[in-house]
């Protein structure tokens, strides 16, 4: 499988044209690639909660489906060891929609004649993103009073998952 690109050249928001239709003749993205992330809430949904611990971010910024995941995960094992499985709910607050594309080129000898006549291709899509506005949340986590800073600390570690930089906010439900 192909290495992923650095994120640095999808990190804008920006609106390309990529029109999705119930209609495939009408869609110019025909297909979407698979999205990683497995739940979006974990823990116990229906229990009532005193506290929301969320991770917001400080800038416009799109994030990878794979690096929303791997926060998931790690904030996700965090809680389940040191709260249990049924003591708190997390979600994940946007589903990524926007699809990301890319303009494969050819690198090496006789690559220079290959990639003339590319400016401004369309693409295959490679993934998909999320789009989030400064200070809008990525994920939140509810939880009591007394495990709190176990949630904190969840949120912390899923911070540094992310590919921009993140603030954790304390919400009294």
């Amino acid at each position: 499988m192909a290495k992923l690109r650095k994120f640095s050249g999808y990190k804008t928001l920006e609106r390309p044209y990529t029109r999705k239709s119930k209609y495939r003749a009408k869609q110019y993205v025909r297909a979407s690639p698979n999205n990683k992330i497995v739940r979006f809430d974990m823990g116990n949904p229906k229990k009532e909660f005193g506290y929301i611990v969320e991770l917001r971010t400080k800038e416009p910024i799109q994030i990878r489906h794979n690096a929303l995941e791997s926060a998931r995960q790690t904030s996700n094992r965090v809680l389940e060891k040191q709260i249990g499985k049924t003591d708190y709910h997390m979600k994940i607050r946007k589903y990524p929609h926007h699809i990301l594309r890319e303009n494969p080129l050819a690198s090496g000898a006789g690559a220079d004649r290959m990639s003339t006549g590319m400016k401004k291709s369309f693409g295959k899509p490679i993934g998909v993103a999320a789009q989030f506005k400064p200070g809008q949340a990525i994920m939140s986590v509810k939880v009591n009073k007394n495990h709190v800073l176990t949630a904190k600390e969840a949120m912390r570690k899923a911070k540094n998952k992310m590919p921009c930089a993140c603030s954790i906010s304390i919400i009294e439900a």
